[in-house]
């Protein structure tokens, strides 16, 4: 029932696409034989509009009248240019997370449920909401303290958005089990990865209490970082479904003019934004990915105070240290030492010849080094090392993916306040202090340190490995002699599994097979009228 439930989901879906005109704008290049065949069936049933709006309009047209769950996997696919392509990166890139409000009656409901107290007991008043998007809406509210009353913002999970989600899920999944099995060139994406990804980024961010611990842990961490803080959590008024922090009475950093006229010095504040984010990527392995100028703001002390950590990025020390030595290798033009971080990262397989992806990272890093530093861009430099990877077979680095797309964002918004603004020279003392901390000498004490911890922990663990090999060692003795067997409950087990299967896919041959009848019977209709 939950596959055939996700079939006419995915109808449904499709639906939408086509009358909004974004499947006629889908590339038919790379699709199977099949894919065009019914593409070109669906170009007839798109709604009439005007040759000058543009596909992005379409997009977000299609994206909303699909609902929340839509929008923000259109949000979350413009960070991966890798599996849609930079054009449909920067269309989704442009969706915004915008829905109507939800009554506030509603909000009072869920606050309730979450908490198991009213908002008059809560607060000592509660507005109307004033910024609601796919996941959650937000209400200005004042609680009362020691030292008096003071003003908080009050964010609240939309109501039925978890299921709607687990709903549209299946659909996405969906999508993604096709596209591997029948788009060959899809598979090195892992579209199915992508959708679990997805999944689980969402799912925290409809947890605000998450929300709330990745904005304590960013606050411990930065506690000690010159002109970056973020809002202090109202814990006692946080939980799964409501988030409670401090109101920032600041600027948005998008109002430039407003900037100026309260006397902040726009160059300093790109250099803080753009050290700041470098020092959580390198120092913390931790940062907030998704810092548009709408949840940077300054306040009255020139602080940039950023807000709604819904979706963070984490990073290993392999991953760092892959970070560092790619942009030490392109400052210093030693592109092999490049090549040699993919290869002992493991993100280049080993059958491909180290020289030949030199050659290619060459390809990129010269053009750059003729241009002067003020206009080199970071972010442009990871995404055409990106371009190169299909080549070599490299496959998909989530968490890469998302650090290039945010530090994207973040070097445009340093830019827009200084358009003079020099990456290089504004990121040099981080990175530099970066590596001489963990690229040099102490990276090796560093490295001898976490291998005595391992040691010892398998010094602890050796015992109970003893004996789990012993049982192993027994079992493999009995199978020999007695073969492999089953009991009952997993051979009943499986074979409804495989039951479940048939059926499946029987109901989807034959749901396929009447969706192209329709499809083609409403294609030559609209042909004859």
């Amino acid at each position: 029932m939950g596959a055939f439930r996700s079939y006419m989901n995915l109808i449904g879906v499709g639906w939408v696409l086509t009358r909004e005109g974004v499947i006629n704008a889908l590339p038919s290049e790379g699709l199977p034989t099949m894919a065009r065949l019914m593409k070109a069936m669906l170009v007839p049933l798109a709604r009439p509009r005007s040759r000058k709006e543009a596909r992005s309009d379409r997009i977000g047209k299609a994206v909303s009248r699909l609902g929340p769950s839509y929008v923000k996997m259109g949000q979350f696919l413009a960070t991966r240019p890798d599996v849609v392509g930079d054009g449909f990166a920067n269309d989704l890139a442009q969706l915004q997370d915008r829905m109507p409000f939800f009554p506030v009656e509603a909000s009072k409901a869920t606050i309730r449920g979450s908490l198991g107290r009213t908002v008059e007991d809560l607060y000592t008043e509660f507005s109307d909401p004033i910024a609601a998007a796919s996941i959650a809406q937000v209400h200005p509210a004042k609680v009362l303290t020691p030292e008096g009353e003071k003003k908080v913002a009050v964010k609240v999970i939309r109501p039925g958005i978890r299921q709607r989600f687990n709903e549209d899920l299946g659909a996405m999944y969906l999508v993604a089990h096709l596209q591997e099995r029948f788009v060959r060139s899809s598979r090195r994406l892992r579209p199915v990865e992508v959708t679990r990804t997805l999944e689980q980024t969402t799912r925290i961010e409809m947890d605000l209490r998450l929300e709330a611990a990745a904005i304590s842990e960013m606050t411990e961490n930065t506690a000690h970082d010159p002109g970056f803080r973020l809002p202090k959590v109202d814990w006692e008024r946080t939980g799964r479904d409501v988030v409670t922090m401090e109101w920032i009475d600041g600027i948005k950093m998008s109002d430039l003019e407003a900037l100026k006229a309260s006397g902040h010095n726009l160059e300093e504040l790109a250099v803080t934004l753009i050290q700041s984010f470098l020092r959580h990527t390198l120092r913390d392995g931790f940062f907030h990915a998704d810092m548009h100028p709408g949840n940077l703001f300054v306040d009255n002390d020139g602080m940039i105070v950023a807000v709604d950590m819904g979706i963070v990025g984490r990073l290993g020390k392999k991953e760092r240290r892959v970070l560092a030595e790619i942009l030490y290798g392109f400052i210093t033009r030693d592109y092999m030492r490049v090549a040699e971080a993919h290869f002992e990262a493991g993100y280049v397989p080993g059958h491909h010849n180290k020289a030949s992806f030199a050659q290619a990272i060459r390809a990129i890093g010269e053009p750059i080094h003729g241009q002067s530093a003020e206009t080199i861009s970071m972010g442009k430099l990871l995404t055409l090392l990106f371009e190169i990877t299909e080549i070599f077979e490299m496959s998909t680095q989530t968490q890469l993916i998302n650090l290039q797309k945010t530090m994207v964002v973040v070097e445009g918004v340093s830019r827009m306040l200084d358009p003079h603004f020099n990456m290089w020279k504004a990121a040099e003392p981080v990175v530099s202090t970066w590596i001489e901390h963990n690229l040099g000498p102490r990276r090796v004490l560093a490295d001898m340190q976490d291998g005595l911890k391992a040691a010892l922990k398998l010094a602890e663990a050796l015992p109970e490995i003893a004996d789990k090999t012993e049982t192993f060692h027994n079992e493999i003795v009995a199978m020999s002699e007695k073969g492999l067997r089953f009991d009952e409950s997993t051979a009943e087990a499986i074979g409804r599994a495989e039951a479940r299967h048939t059926r499946s896919g029987r109901v989807a041959l034959w749901l396929i097979a009447l969706v192209m009848v329709y499809l083609a019977g409403m294609a030559s209709f609209m042909w004859l009228r």
